[in-house]
């Protein structure tokens, strides 16, 4: 189904940019704490909501095939 390859890719994303802030943040921890961390926050909340796609789509599929069953 689409929406799990989207829904990984939106993952995958968005722990690559929490992992660049941490990175970013590691080299020069006060070049920008603020910036850095509501980019972190942006990219926790991405993981969020793909998870909750993924889920969905899962509970999606099982209604279908229940419904074929």
């Amino acid at each position: 189904m689409q929406a799990h390859a989207i829904a990984a890719a939106g993952l995958a994303t968005a722990t690559a940019r929490f992992e660049a802030s941490a990175r970013r943040t590691a080299v020069e921890p006060l070049a920008d704490l603020a910036g850095e961390a509501a980019e972190r926050i942006g990219a926790e909340l991405a993981v969020k909501a793909n998870v909750s796609v993924l889920k969905t789509a899962d509970d999606m599929t099982g209604a279908l095939l229940d419904i074929l069953a």
